[in-house]
């Protein structure tokens, strides 16, 4: 017994479409008279546009219907198309692959921006001016290691850091603090008043349906009459 597996039938061109019609695509372009075909593929160009009600959202949808029925039929079909067959190469044209940049970057965590930074501050030919940049780069930097590796670091890392990155050009005076960055944690406090916040819901609820089975109780006491 011989099974049908679709990894054993011919590759789908326009999956979205599904094997039957482009089976049907096929039949099609073998009819011996264009009246058939022209009459069979009309109707095709029909299914495919409720099988994909979102091409007509499309601006010039039937366009695209018919684009896709030469597709489909390996550009094979020979039919009357309201609309100029599409072109082969165009079809199948392939771009250039973008080229991915190949830097080297020492630290990663700092980025290639820093590094960037670090050579226009070697260039900046002004003591004041290039202190305050050295130190814009060191704040920088420090934010960049708490962002990546999510713990504290000390300025002394940092400034050791920026002196290696800088070939021992740039280096920070003695007196200076670099800004204070914390790592944001999640609050116990919070996580206690949602605690507390659902408890107090789940008790409310408890104390709902006891009230409302005393109250049918006490109906069912009243409800009985008079006993001798």
């Amino acid at each position: 017994m011989t099974f049908d597996y679709n990894t054993t039938r011919k590759k789908l061109i326009l999956a979205e479409y599904g094997r039957n019609v482009q089976n049907m695509v096929k039949y099609i372009v073998d009819l011996p008279t264009k009246d058939e075909r022209n009459r069979y593929a009309q109707v095709v160009i029909d299914l495919m546009g409720f099988l994909n009600p979102h091409l007509r959202d499309v601006a010039d949808f039937k366009h695209k219907l018919w684009d896709h029925l030469h597709i489909i039929s390996d550009f094979k079909i020979d039919v009357d198309s309201p609309y100029p067959k599409p072109s082969e190469d165009a079809i199948r044209f392939k771009p250039a692959p973008l080229s991915y940049p190949q830097q080297r970057i020492k630290y990663k965590h700092y980025g290639k921006t820093v590094e960037l930074m670090i050579s226009r501050a070697k260039a900046i030919d002004e003591p004041q001016r290039k202190q305050l940049m050295v130190q814009s780069i060191a704040n920088f930097m420090k934010m960049a290691y708490v962002t990546w590796n999510k713990d504290s670091v000390a300025d002394e890392t940092i400034i050791k850091d920026l002196r290696e990155m800088s070939n021992g050009a740039l280096q920070l005076e003695d007196n200076v603090n670099l800004q204070r960055i914390e790592v944001r944690q999640p609050s116990p406090a919070n996580n206690r008043q949602r605690n507390s916040n659902q408890n107090n819901k789940n008790r409310q609820n408890t104390n709902s349906r006891n009230n409302t089975g005393g109250s049918n109780r006490q109906r069912s006491n009243n409800s009985g009459g008079k006993r001798y």
